[in-house]
């Protein structure tokens, strides 16, 4: 499994977003950005964890931090889950899982004595100049956003 490390140079990648548009990481050089890796949409624990980022777009947008939200569904999926959560920012659809991967997210899960592939949920702080500044794994939905808070401040 791959492991990242803060300081490291994030690892580039090409998606597709929810509305069927290409976004890279290298787009948004010059920005600070919360990626965001979660399982599933529209999920009891997704929804939370992206409906917190939703609440809190406007203590981003005023720093220049944009959000991005990264899971293995499809872009139908995430366009169906944006819009019945208003979320704005931007979901990129995995689907082959080289980017979660990429990042060491895509990992063995256990759930009621069922092992299976997933993302672990996860969030990676990266800088303007492309570079991690930090990293959160395993992160729990409902206390996410004041933990990016406390780290970011």
């Amino acid at each position: 499994m791959i492991s990242l490390k803060e300081g490291q140079k994030a690892p580039d990648f090409e998606l597709f977003d929810q509305e069927g548009k290409k976004a890279s990481l290298s787009g948004f050089k010059g920005k600070k950005l919360i990626l965001y890796f979660y399982p599933r949409d529209d999920t009891p624990g997704c929804t939370i964890e992206a409906c917190s980022f939703r609440d809190n777009i406007s203590r981003f947008k005023n720093k220049n931090i944009e959000v991005i939200g990264i899971s293995n569904d499809g872009q139908i999926s995430h366009e169906k889950f944006s819009k019945k959560f208003s979320l704005p920012f931007k979901l990129l659809c995995d689907i082959d899982k080289k980017v979660s991967k990429a990042y060491g997210v895509y990992e063995k899960k256990n759930f009621m004595g069922r092992e299976y592939m997933g993302i672990t949920r996860s969030t990676f702080i990266i800088g303007e100049n492309g570079k991690i500044q930090k990293i959160l794994y395993k992160v729990n939905p409902g206390r996410h956003i004041d933990e990016i808070f406390e780290v970011m401040e």
